[in-house]
């Protein structure tokens, strides 16, 4: 989660919600992301898809199967989505999202019929110094 919060210090850095992700692989980091939405002009630039779509091109596969997700806060469904098409084996998030996280919080995606893959999912992993980022960040834009 160390990693994820650089990440998402870069994000707070350039503007950007402060959420930040890695990719594990093999005990080493093949993807990093930060939320870079406004920046990018992308609204699909979240900080779990820019990890995955690095973490695809370091290992030249799509499927990554076997990687664990490290997010600093609870993931949309769109990056659920992602999930499970990458075949990600696990996901670690920090802060519970109340009003969009789509893991636990809203909907539990991962576990939506129709899936061909589900994921581990570990929450509250260093929980109060996530949602601390976001607080700061928002209180900040008030």
């Amino acid at each position: 989660m160390q990693e994820a919060l650089i990440e998402a210090r870069r994000a707070r850095a350039a503007g950007e919600v402060p959420i930040g992700a890695i990719v594990v692989l093999d005990d080493r980091i093949v993807g990093r992301g930060y939320n870079q939405p406004i920046s990018a002009g992308d609204p699909t630039a979240h900080a779990e898809i820019v990890a995955i779509r690095e973490a695809a091109r370091t290992v030249g596969n799509y499927r990554l199967t076997g990687a664990t997700l490290c997010v600093t806060i609870e993931p949309c469904l769109m990056c659920v989505g992602a999930l499970v098409h990458a075949r990600i084996a696990r996901l670690v998030f920090g802060a519970p999202e109340t009003r969009t996280g789509a893991v636990v919080s809203t909907v539990r995606g991962g576990e939506l019929p129709g899936h061909n893959h589900r994921f581990e999912v570990d929450s509250g992993v260093r929980e109060e110094e996530c949602r601390a980022l976001m607080q700061e960040f928002f209180r900040e834009r008030r």
